[in-house]
């Protein structure tokens, strides 16, 4: 089987290595796509501290079962299938709330496991146990079916949000989790959207998704135009997409009172401190929520949306690459030159 096998900063090889036999507990997943995230961009460009090279990287996965190990039950050979992310301890408080997405000892797929940037993968006994594989819809391909992931942890960010009819919602970052972001916002109810970044390039890939109003931060202050479109009250809802500090900062300026603020996209480390006014949140009543990663009915609910096409994968999906192409993939992804883009096996 050919594998994308990360090595460092900059570096994948594709390797030629043995099919792997799933061990007792285990199941062995043909993978058939496996969309690129921002974080994997992260990862192959600078590193990341949780991911030890050589090391297959990948976690928006979906396949098909190709074998089980002993004693694994409820899963047949054939079954086509999206894997969750998170892998809980399963003893914990958090685990025990259905949230192993912050479990203090959590293993995620693509990251201490395996991922999908590979031809054939072995689903873990600690997550085939624990219950990560999902059926995928018939009515949903496998390409569509890999952006249920990402579609799953806007979902964890939302439930915060209560989003719901007359909300003005202003999602800050025009990548694909910023789109995602803006469409489950409407079929939340949002009566105006409002999508904001620095770059023109991004905002046209964007307007595949159709939102209410367009902001180039570059040409444009963000706070300044969000007033003028809330007659000077600010936005119920507003959103962080992006991994800047300017934003978080600039999202409590444009809160209207009693709103209710995601800082959705994490900061780098040495870029993660903020500077603003307290005041501004303890007399406008404004709440600031964190959100991260995502859970099993999470993906449930993310398999539905995408399912019913309340979501429409296509929209979002503006390019495909094969394995071997995986680095230009990455590049694209990195230079903001698509929205949406998976690795599909040949």
């Amino acid at each position: 089987m050919k594998a994308a096998v990360y090595y460092g900063p900059g570096k994948i090889k594709i390797e030629e290595r043995p099919l792997p036999e799933p061990a007792k507990g285990e199941v062995l997943l043909e993978v058939k796509a496996c969309a690129i995230c921002g974080t994997d961009v992260r990862i192959y460009s600078f590193g990341q501290k949780n991911v030890k090279p050589p090391h297959i990287i990948g976690h928006e996965i979906s396949g098909i079962i190709k074998k089980i190990g002993g004693g694994v039950k409820g899963y047949k050979e054939g079954e086509r299938v999206v894997l969750v992310t998170s892998v809980g301890c399963g003893r914990c408080e958090f685990c025990l709330q259905g949230r192993p997405n912050i479990c203090p000892e959590v293993k995620a797929i693509g990251y201490f496991y395996s991922g999908g940037f590979t031809e054939y993968m072995i689903v873990p006994e600690e997550a085939v146990s624990k219950g990560n594989i999902l059926k995928i819809p018939e009515n949903l391909s496998f390409i569509e079916a890999s952006l249920t992931e990402p579609l799953s942890c806007c979902i964890n960010g939302q439930e915060y949000l209560n989003i719901s009819m007359a909300d003005t919602v202003v999602v800050i970052g025009a990548g694909p989790i910023g789109c995602l972001h803006a469409q489950l916002a409407k079929v939340s109810g949002a009566t105006k959207v409002i999508l904001i970044d620095l770059s023109e390039e991004r905002l046209k890939l964007a307007q595949r998704i159709e939102v209410d109003t367009y902001i180039n931060a570059s040409r444009e202050k963000p706070v300044k135009r969000v007033l003028e479109e809330t007659n000077g009250k600010g936005a119920e809802v507003i959103i962080t997409a992006c991994p800047s500090p300017q934003a978080q900062e600039e999202a409590l300026l444009m809160s209207k009172i009693r709103g209710r603020i995601s800082f959705f996209g994490g900061l780098p480390h040495e870029h993660s401190h903020i500077s603003f006014d307290s005041n501004i949140i303890h007399y406008k009543e404004i709440s600031v929520y964190g959100a991260f990663a995502s859970s099993h009915l999470q993906f449930k609910k993310a398999l539905s949306l995408l399912a019913s096409k309340k979501i429409e994968a296509k929209r979002f999906i503006t390019h495909k690459f094969s394995l071997k192409e995986i680095e230009k993939g990455m590049n694209m992804v990195k230079e903001g030159k698509t929205l949406k883009a998976v690795i599909v096996m040949e």
